[in-house]
Formats: structure tokens, C-alpha cells, sequence
């Protein structure tokens, strides 16, 4: 009320009691005095530095870094399948701007430009492509030498079933998408319809599955022994052995499964080996070969995964005694 009392009777204030009062800044005043010019500037500065921390993007990934990027990234590139296929199930397909040589579904990353492989990728191929992010897997080797280049980089491998969950809902994060939540319960529900579907008689059926060539094995610990689980399946290689462990032919042998899981690439000469002629999956023919797009989906934890819960169903539905 002072001010107004002396806006409304300053014509009757002598001069000496005018200066005896300090000078009231109007807002309609064209230049407010320097300090408060100054107090201005720092509140706007530090008003707009707000807003920016406030839209700014934190992940921590898989080897406990904290990546921060200013805004969600729009130029994408991925070097691990699993993490390709999620940011594309996400709907964001079309931030990706390059991805790793064996990344190759949905079917319109396949005209994207391939840097390499994902342990192994072409660096200077990839900071060409000036990608906001990179994605890439924790075991791989060009992770230092990107950051070192400038560029961000989020490190994720999924493994289980629970870490493509969790992945899944930090590229949400990352992508700004808002349903990947959503998105992991429609994959969880699919997998869980494809395990009521398995007929009572393939219950607990005995299943030896051969990831790859050399003799590696699906464990009870990898995320495929986990869908055999839930399937109600059971997996001959102990889970003491790891998640993918080299087996002796002579393991298998001892085993002895009803159904044998091989992709294509690695089937033949199974006959060969030492002493599997005998062993009745091999010798009344219960062995699925899975061709080389339904091997892409059974070794991907990812959003596939009640797709290669079906696969497998098909299987076993076919194959067991």
C-alpha cells in the first residue's frame, strides 16, 4: 500500500521528503537499473539451462555407465540383432540409421548400410553415419574406441528372458516410449498361450538344443533353456554348466534325448559323430532342423520370443514318442 499511497500523493511531496525516498521501479520502465538487469539475465540463463536438464536423457547400461544424451537420439545405430529387432518393435524403425551384418529383421533394416559385425564393427563406418547413439553389445570391442571418437554409446546384451524385459523397457526409456511395458505383456502372454498349446503327451519330453557348430549347447541358465522351461520341457544340460557350454558328443550320448533341436547350418553329419547313430532321437528320426530364419528367432532374446516358443511347440508336438 506504501507505494500506491505515494504514486497517488506524490505531487504534494516537497522535494526534501521526495529524496528522502527511495527511487520505485515501474515494469513499464524502458531500462531497469543494471543490478536488476543482471539478476535477469541469470534467471533467464539458469531458466533455460533448467529446461534443457529437465528434457535431458539418463540410461545406465549394462556395464553400469550412465549415458546422458540432451534429447531422445534420432539417428540410431544398432550392432546387436536382439537390440535392433526391440527398437523396431518399439515402432521406431526409423531412427535407425546403420546396424551389425546379421541384423536382419524386420524386413526394411536389410537395406540399411551394415557396419560390421557386433563384436567386431567398422568404426570409421560407423562415425560416418554421425548416429546420436550407438547400441551395441556389453562383450563388444569397440565400445571405448567409439566414446574415445565422441560418440555416445549404450550397452546392452540380453541373456535371459528377464534382462530382454529389461531392456526392452530402457530402450522405451531411451526411444521415449511411453507402452513398452505394454509391449513385454503381449510377448510374456504369447509365450505363455504357446505353452497351454503343448499337448499333455509332450509334457516333460527330454530336449537336447545345439545353438551352433562346434558342440555349443543350449544350458538350463540361457534364456532358451528358460523358454523350455516354461514350455515344460526338459533340458538335458545342467545349468551348472553355464548358459552356453561346449558339450562332449559323448554328453548327448549319455543323455540320450527324445528330440534333438539343430539349426541347419550346423545338422549335417550329425549321423557321424560318436555314437549318435544310436541314440533314438537320431535313430527314429526325432530331430527338428530349424532353417536359418527360424534359428534367427530361437537364439534372439527379444520380441520373438513367443515366436520361438511356437516354433518349438511345432516341434515337439511333431517329434515326441
Amino acid at each position: 500500500m506504501r507505494e500506491v499511497v505515494l504514486n497517488a500523493e506524490g505531487a504534494k511531496i516537497s522535494q526534501r521528503t521526495q529524496r528522502k525516498h527511495p527511487k520505485v521501479f515501474s515494469a513499464s520502465s524502458a531500462h531497469p537499473p543494471r543490478p536488476l538487469r543482471s539478476i535477469i539475465r541469470w534467471l533467464t540463463v539458469a531458466s533455460l539451462a533448467a529446461a534443457l536438464n529437465a528434457h535431458a536423457l539418463t540410461i545406465t547400461d549394462d556395464r553400469g555407465i550412465n549415458v546422458t544424451l540432451e534429447k531422445s537420439p534420432q539417428r540410431i545405430v544398432s550392432l546387436l540383432p536382439s537390440l535392433t529387432e526391440t527398437v523396431c518393435e518399439l515402432g521406431q524403425c526409423g531412427r535407425l540409421v546403420g546396424v551389425d551384418r546379421y541384423s536382419n529383421f524386420p524386413q526394411q533394416v536389410r537395406t540399411l548400410p551394415q557396419v560390421g559385425g557386433g563384436i567386431d564393427p567398422n568404426i570409421e563406418a560407423v562415425v560416418a553415419l554421425r548416429p546420436d547413439v550407438v547400441l551395441m553389445a556389453t562383450s563388444s570391442r569397440g565400445a571405448q574406441r567409439l566414446e574415445a571418437l565422441g560418440l555416445k554409446v549404450v550397452a546392452m546384451e540380453p541373456k535371459t528372458a528377464a534382462d530382454a524385459r529389461r531392456v526392452m523397457g530402457k530402450l522405451g526409456q531411451l526411444l521415449e516410449v511411453p507402452d513398452a511395458g505394454r509391449i513385454w505383456r503381449a510377448i510374456d502372454a504369447g509365450v505363455s498361450a504357446a505353452a497351454q498349446s503343448l499337448p499333455a503327451r509332450a509334457k516333460n519330453t527330454t530336449v537336447y538344443y545345439e545353438v551352433s557348430t562346434g558342440g555349443y549347447a543350449a544350458g538350463t541358465t540361457s534364456f532358451i533353456g528358460e523358454l523350455m522351461q516354461r514350455l515344460g520341457l526338459k533340458n538335458i544340460v545342467a545349468g551348472e554348466l553355464g548358459p552356453f557350454p561346449r558339450i562332449n558328443p559323448e554328453y548327448v550320448v549319455r543323455a540320450d534325448p527324445a528330440i534333438i533341436m539343430v539349426g541347419s547350418r550346423n545338422a549335417l553329419g550329425l549321423e557321424q559323430r560318436p555314437g549318435w547313430a544310436g541314440m533314438r532321437a537320431v535313430r527314429e528320426k526325432r530331430v527338428c532342423v530349424f532353417t536359418a530364419d527360424e534359428s534367427d528367432v530361437l537364439v534372439r532374446p527379444g520380441p520373438r520370443m513367443a515366436e520361438a516358443a511356437r516354433l518349438m511347440v511345432r516341434c515337439v508336438t511333431e517329434k515326441a514318442p
